[in-house]
């Protein structure tokens, strides 16, 4: 079963006072390219996660998004900035001396005091947060091959009636083709019985003729080698690893041998069809963009 490059999938996990969402967004792209944003607590994680969704996820842009949230409870802790509040205590019993003030330090002073009193973000284990990570990363990714699964799915029903349109066409092709030599020989022999009269003709020259105008239209080749594209296309439906590539080089292929059968046709229903088939193959190849 093919896959399609466009999805998304979301996970979320919370161990001990941390919580942690991952979203992954992906759309088609030439080659594998993850990019992640997140935290700064996180950066440090930034080449596992890469190499995590690179495992799983061969080809596409991927942006990668996590966000990290902590428990009300948990969230913050005051903590005393003693430095600094030694140098303020210091400070004021300076000017109790200087200015001959009676009394203690009130507490309520000091406290009051800027950056006496700092608030800081708890940090959670380091182990807990990478368990927390894997889980929620583990069902993103989960969800982002579901909903590309599904959309692979969609695409192959597509390409394959396609496929099955331009088998249509290449059947006609090939019951036209034969037909092309002996219409133009008998046009030809037409034409000389009509002016036979004003000169004489070989008839021997003629078949020459005829032979090498059969000869220059045959395009038996390339409907062979058409044929053979369209098999292989067919068999990579059932491949397990990513065959976009491939598909899109065969579609190049295809593309090749059907311009040839046009060039060489020299008959005006052969060159519809032709024309048909191009058409047929052009929204595959659209859709083939898209495949992993």
């Amino acid at each position: 079963m093919i896959k399609s490059m466009t999805g998304y999938g979301k996970g979320q996990s919370a161990a001990e006072e941390v919580v942690l969402t991952v979203e992954i967004r992906s759309v088609n792209h030439r080659y594998s390219d993850v990019s992640v944003k997140a935290p700064r607590s996180l950066l440090a994680l930034e080449g596992e996660i890469k190499k995590t969704v690179g495992r799983r996820l061969k080809r596409g842009k991927i942006d990668v998004f996590i966000n990290q949230e902590f428990a009300a409870a948990a969230a913050t802790t005051p903590t005393l900035n003693r430095h600094l509040a030694t140098a303020y205590v210091d400070l004021f019993e300076q000017i109790q001396a200087e200015f001959a003030l009676d009394g203690e330090i009130p507490l309520a002073l000091l406290a009051a005091q800027k950056d006496v009193i700092v608030v800081k973000e708890t940090e959670p284990a380091e182990d807990a947060v990478r368990h927390c990570l894997d889980a929620a990363l583990a069902k993103a990714l989960e969800n982002l091959e579901r909903m590309r699964l599904a959309e692979g799915e969609a695409t192959q029903r597509d390409m394959e009636a396609r496929f099955d349109s331009v088998q249509c066409l290449l059947t006609q092709v090939e019951e036209r083709a034969p037909q092309v030599p002996e219409e133009w020989r008998v046009k030809v022999a037409e034409r000389l019985e009509r002016l036979a009269k004003d000169f004489e003709w070989d008839p021997q020259r003629v078949a020459q003729e005829v032979a090498i105008f059969a000869d220059r239209c045959d395009i038996s080749e390339e409907i062979i080698r058409f044929k053979s594209h369209l098999q292989q296309l067919a068999d990579l439906f059932a491949a397990t690893e990513p065959v976009g590539r491939q598909m899109d080089f065969l579609l190049q292929e295809l593309n090749r041998e059907v311009n040839t059968m046009g060039s060489k046709s020299n008959d005006a229903e052969l060159t519809k069809l032709v024309v048909a088939i191009k058409a047929e193959l052009e929204k595959v190849r659209e859709q083939v963009q898209n495949v992993e």
